[in-house]
């Protein structure tokens, strides 16, 4: 019973899709933003300074432990 309702629910989509056409071309340009945002702009303005700033998993774990203990 319950493996027939995820099929139909699979295939209610699976038609959906299929019969677009211009929602094909809007997940396409949602696909590529979220492309840019998630890999482009991480490679260039969100630098992994932790492992830029400390050799080992030990020294970065108790960096964050400090900054997170440490009240200023």
């Amino acid at each position: 019973m319950q493996q027939n309702i995820f099929k139909k629910i699979f295939q209610f989509y699976y038609d959906g899709f299929k019969s677009m056409t211009v929602g094909k071309s809007l997940w396409l340009i949602i696909l590529i933003k979220l492309f840019i945002i998630f890999f482009i702009l991480k490679i260039f303005f969100f630098p992994d300074l932790l492992k830029k700033n400390y050799k080992t998993d030990d020294e970065r774990s108790r960096h964050v432990i400090e900054q997170l203990t440490n009240k200023k």
